[in-house]
Order: structure tokens, then C-alpha cells, then sequence
């Protein structure tokens, strides 16, 4: 349970992260929202597993 509870939070993040402070230029991560919802899925995965 934790661990989804971290993944959904952390893409919940990563979304949050890429509207409101994102990159407008090359940036790997932040310049599309698939990526950052994926990235921060991950970290919260990670995050969640560790609790």
C-alpha cells in the first residue's frame, strides 16, 4: 500500500513540478510532462519503499 500510495504521490509531484516550475528549453526532465510524472513515480517509489 505504501508503495502505490508513493508512486501516485510522486507522479502527483513530478506533475506539480513540471506546471508550475518547468523548463521552456532542454531540459530532460522538466520539459515534458510524461517525463516528469514518470520520474517523480519513481522517486516516491523509491521513497515509499523505503518507509
Amino acid at each position: 500500500m505504501k508503495i502505490a500510495l508513493g508512486i501516485v504521490l510522486g507522479g502527483l509531484a513530478g506533475y506539480l513540478y513540471y506546471y508550475f516550475i518547468g523548463c521552456d528549453g532542454t531540459c530532460p526532465i522538466s520539459s515534458n510532462p510524461i517525463r516528469s510524472i514518470l520520474y517523480g513515480s519513481v522517486v516516491g517509489t523509491l521513497l515509499g519503499s523505503a518507509f
